[in-house]
């Protein structure tokens, strides 16, 4: 089989990969040590959380979020500045959004709180403990998941949230790019989605383990999720989203996927296992190309990035090993 492991960078993270993100072109690793590295043509270590480990950690333009196990709220820049802009002292950060223009979101046991660009704070608190976090694709609005549904908030507003119901623990949450579907996953092994013209409900189920990674294909038309031994995309190209249709599966292996990215301009998925394997996979054809072999040692794939261009994927796993792919011309 032909494989693109010629063209892989190894990058040695030295602790857990908590998220992989580009900053201006720049490979940035997330750790579980607290630090960020940047692993550009000179490499460097910034000490985000010193204090902590890093938790979570999303990107937005060219900035990154990170949230720790010591309660900080930390927005870094390209260039690796850093600025402390909510600390939850006492309890650790749950999720974390980022909007291209600086506006931010993060959760903490019941806490919710979004920060706008110009560094105003609004608070929510919600019933129980609020998991997930999204901003809409348009306008100032978030959604939280929690116990028994999500929430639709307006920060810059004195009305209550919209509540969207369904039994059990949501997990992580995510609009559809167009802004017509909001999906969570759930401690159930399943997925929920509500269509939000009328909140009709969407049940995604059968999944071996919990399918904690979500990643929306460039179109929106389908959703790709981790959680099972090859990559589920389900289709939302229709106005009932995924209702009475199957999902399509990507990348069967005998290793459950941990994380799923969708390349930013073609219909290509990468596919990162909990084996250590890291896969490319096109929708159209189901052809299949091989980025990284498996490698138990290092542990399973817990970071994957593609850069704005979808010229390089960075990668990372849970034993601190990482790599950049370049793409072939």
């Amino acid at each position: 089989m032909t494989s693109l492991l010629e063209a892989v960078t190894p990058i040695e993270a030295g602790a857990h990969v908590t998220a992989a993100a580009f900053l201006g072109g720049t490979p940035v690793l997330a750790l579980g040590d607290g630090a960020l590295v940047f692993a550009g043509p000179e490499p460097r270590r910034v000490e985000a959380h010193p204090d902590g480990a890093i938790l979570v950690a999303c990107v937005a333009g060219d900035r990154l979020l990170t949230g720790g196990d010591d309660g900080r709220v930390v927005l870094v820049e390209a260039s690796g500045g850093s600025t402390e802009i909510g600390n939850e002292a006492g309890t650790w950060i749950d999720a974390v959004a980022l909007r291209p223009d600086g506006a931010a979101a993060w959760t903490a046991g019941k806490t919710v709180r979004a920060r706008s660009p110009k560094g105003e704070i609004k608070t929510l608190t919600v019933a129980s403990t609020a998991r997930g976090v999204a901003f809409a694709p348009k306008g100032y609005r978030l959604a939280v998941a929690h116990y028994n549904g999500a929430s639709l908030w307006f920060p810059n507003t004195a009305e209550a949230p919209e509540a969207l119901s369904w039994k059990g623990s949501h997990l992580d949450i995510t609009f559809s790019p167009d802004g017509r579907f909001l999906v969570t996953s759930m401690q159930e092994n399943a997925m929920h989605g509500w269509r939000l013209a009328d909140a009709g409900n969407m049940r995604m189920s059968g999944y071996p383990a919990k399918p904690r990674s979500l990643s929306w294909t460039r179109d929106g038309d389908w959703l790709a999720t981790s959680g099972a031994e090859a990559c589920v995309v389900w289709p939302f190209e229709g106005k009932t989203g995924p209702m009475g249709k199957q999902p399509r599966e990507c990348g069967v292996r005998p290793a459950k996927v941990t994380q799923v990215a969708c390349h930013p301009k073609a219909m290509v998925l990468a596919i990162g296992y909990e084996d250590g394997f890291v896969l490319l996979c096109r929708l159209s054809d189901a052809s299949e190309l091989p980025v990284r072999l498996d490698d138990p040692s290092g542990g399973a794939v817990s970071a994957l990035a593609w850069d704005h261009k979808g010229e390089h994927l960075l990668f990372g796993t849970r034993g601190g090993r990482a790599g950049l792919l370049r793409m072939p011309l």
